[in-house]
């Protein structure tokens, strides 16, 4: 569940985990679908017999960017919320990085820090997050992002 917390809080969650999401499984349904929305049909995604023998994986792998994608989903129960928010709107990435494929049928979640909180305007914040995408059973993440999301209360 989700942090309410006032404007004058924010500040207090700046360098602080914010706390992990629920596991989520990536099948290759949703793979496909990613593929079909994004027309990248590369067969490390959507061919799991070529994928099984040609690529190092022995496996399909997640998109890249269907695992960024997964993040709004997944920091929805870590996040913050701010006291009469009306809206968060995506605002960009400051750095990211791919570190390791997310294999069919495994499962992720998300770990949040907060590192910074500026006031833009009144009742507009930005705030940039460290989020870390876990892949179940392993020791490197799926990716490390700097996202940046604007409050709008």
């Amino acid at each position: 569940m989700a942090n309410v917390v006032s404007k004058d809080q924010l500040a207090d969650y700046v360098g602080k985990e914010l706390g992990v999401s629920d596991w989520l499984k990536i099948d290759q349904d949703r793979i496909n679908q990613f593929a079909d929305a994004t027309l990248d049909h590369q067969f490390i995604h959507v061919d799991p017999e070529r994928a099984e023998t040609e690529t190092p994986f022995g496996s399909t792998i997640a998109h890249g960017y269907l695992t960024l994608s997964l993040t709004v989903h997944l920091m929805k129960e870590t996040s913050l919320k701010l006291e009469n928010m009306i809206m968060v709107i995506n605002y960009g990435l400051n750095k990211l990085r791919f570190l390791q494929p997310v294999k069919v049928n495994s499962e992720i979640r998300t770990k949040v820090k907060i590192l910074n909180v500026t006031e833009r305007s009144p009742g507009q914040y930005l705030i940039a997050s460290e989020v870390t995408v876990e892949i179940k059973g392993e020791q490197k993440p799926a990716l490390v992002a700097e996202t940046l999301a604007l409050y709008i209360t």
